[in-house]
């Protein structure tokens, strides 16, 4: 019997600024897997006919003069959906290409984009947990993956899709793996407690150790070095607060503001659910949610609390 074909779209775009709901795609490209297989290749530059924010052209290096012959929104958005069709769109934090996209067909179709797209991101965080960075670069580099161009789309969304049937091919082992424990989950919790005592005692033992090299330096002690290279120093870091309502025209201006400013979601949540602000205020928030995410986790309750 013939091997089903599984089509995936890997997608990559540059844009003018971080904000989806103002900025706009001036660079999309696309690598059609089949089975696991690279088939055909899209990429375009796009005049959006919009500045580009300084701090986004810095990025990926796309100047407006690069984007004057250009095919326009009109012209290109056509083919590009075309070439997107309804396959799963696969992309490394892709609620920041989606998000371009699926705005983009709002915007001059009035229809949402309805594909299934996939975060090689949150799968990379699955699979390597103890990285440090899950960005696209550490993703390559961990899957052997080089290029010599970084931040430009098309090299971009092929580095991903040459690492990502690898990683799939491990997110949906692991996948498989926890399936087959479950038979054994009273038996997983009993040695999840004694893993979490033995951390717990473990933080404590450092935590004392760090308070005496604290007080080891403040006593005028110097750098140390152990017999395998790692250094012990010390190091004071002044950091400042800044008065947001006189930096935030700056910060807009550069475009910084999205990064330097993220909305505290948590309380919003709060807000909208309390009492402390009327209906027709409450309805104004809600019609800004952008998106919506559940945070599922589980708890461990203390036998004293039980009852």
């Amino acid at each position: 019997m013939p091997k089903k074909r599984e089509i995936e779209v890997v997608v990559d775009v540059e844009t003018t600024g971080l904000d989806y709901t103002k900025e706009k795609i001036i660079e999309f490209a696309g690598v059609k897997l089949v089975n696991g297989k690279i088939e055909e290749k899209f990429e375009t530059l796009i005049n959006a006919k919009q500045h580009i924010r300084k701090s986004s052209q810095a990025v990926h290096g796309i100047t407006e003069e690069m984007l004057e012959d250009a095919p326009t929104e009109e012209e290109i958005y056509p083919k590009i959906f075309e070439f997107l069709g309804d396959y799963p769109i696969v992309a490394h934090n892709a609620i920041f290409d989606f998000s371009f996209l699926n705005r983009t067909s709002k915007r001059l179709y009035d229809r949402p984009l309805e594909n299934h797209h996939i975060d090689t991101q949150i799968m990379f965080k699955e699979i390597y947990p103890q990285l440090e960075s899950c960005g696209l670069e550490a993703l390559m580099n961990t899957f052997n993956v080089n290029f010599s161009t970084r931040h430009r789309a098309m090299a971009d969304a092929e580095g991903l899709a040459l690492c990502y049937p690898a990683l799939k091919k491990m997110y949906f082992q692991k996948y498989e793996w926890q399936l087959s424990q479950l038979d054994n989950i009273e038996y997983l919790f009993e040695r999840y407690l004694r893993l979490q005592q033995a951390i717990t005692v473990m933080q404590s033992e450092i935590q004392d150790l760090r308070s005496i090299f604290k007080v080891y330096f403040e006593k005028g002690g110097k750098d140390i070095t152990a017999n395998s290279g790692e250094i012990l120093t010390y190091n004071c870091k002044q950091t400042f607060s800044y008065d947001f309502v006189q930096i935030k025209d700056i910060l807009d201006e550069i475009g910084a503001l999205p990064k330097a400013v993220r909305v505290n979601n948590a309380f919003i949540d709060r807000l909208v659910g309390g009492s402390g602000i009327d209906a027709e205020t409450k309805d104004k928030i809600k019609a800004a949610r952008c998106e919506i995410t559940e945070n599922k986790t589980f708890n461990v309750v203390k036998p004293d609390r039980c009852h």
